[in-house]
């Protein structure tokens, strides 16, 4: 079991937390982290797309001209999909792109990913990112820079750290998430994840009750 230091707002080392094997330390597997990061990007598609057909465009009731004796291909209207203006043919309709992945499957790729990002270095624990009670973008940023230095930033906090959130939530380059919301995709997209010692407190806690109830 690998351990990282907990650092405080003033940058220096407040101890440490242990990073457990079975959730820090698995073996990547790409094609399940593929799978999972696919169905939640596919889950996000609003699927409101449509095309007209040629029943359904404006128009094109009157037949454009004579069955016969003009020497052209016969046409019912001027709506049907060979004109500018007609219907389409097998065009997009509205549907639901979601794909269903089980719960073992997310957790496991969650897994994966956050044991990339730690193998490599780049996942850190910090006491808080603001010292005091007063929320300050600033001091938070300062803070993070003294572990994080990329553009690309997943700033993990527990779910009532409103004073960290409201002082990050402004810096463009931090995504914040809750650590009950955490998943693949966005460890994946951002080069480093950060979290807050209360966050990776309360996301162990509810990675063991989700081991517990699988068993």
């Amino acid at each position: 079991m690998s351990t990282v230091d907990v650092i405080n707002a003033e940058g220096a080392k407040a101890g440490s937390v242990d990073l457990p094997a079975n959730v820090f330390d698995v073996q990547a597997n790409i094609p399940l982290m593929h799978q999972v990061v696919v169905a939640q990007l596919a889950a996000a598609r609003q699927g409101t797309h449509k095309a007209k057909t040629r029943g359904e465009v404006a128009g094109g009731g009157k037949k454009p001209y004579k069955q016969k004796g003009t020497g052209r291909a016969r046409q019912g209207s001027i709506r049907a999909p060979q004109f500018t203006g007609g219907g389409v043919v097998h065009g997009p309709v509205p549907r639901d792109y979601s794909q269903r992945t089980p719960k073992k499957m997310k957790a496991a790729a969650l897994r994966c990913a956050l044991s990339d990002r730690a193998r490599d270095g780049r996942l850190f624990v910090v006491e808080a990112f603001v010292s005091g009670d007063k929320p300050s973008t600033k001091a938070a940023v300062a803070t993070l820079r003294k572990v994080a230095q990329t553009t690309k930033v997943l700033v993990v906090l527990d779910s009532q750290d409103e004073l960290n959130w409201v002082s990050l939530r402004n810096e463009p380059t931090v995504h914040l998430i809750e650590a009950g919301q955490l998943n693949t995709y966005d460890v994946l997209v951002a080069d480093e994840v950060v979290f807050t010692k209360a966050a990776f407190d309360e996301f162990l806690g509810g990675s063991e009750k989700s081991e517990e109830g699988d068993k």
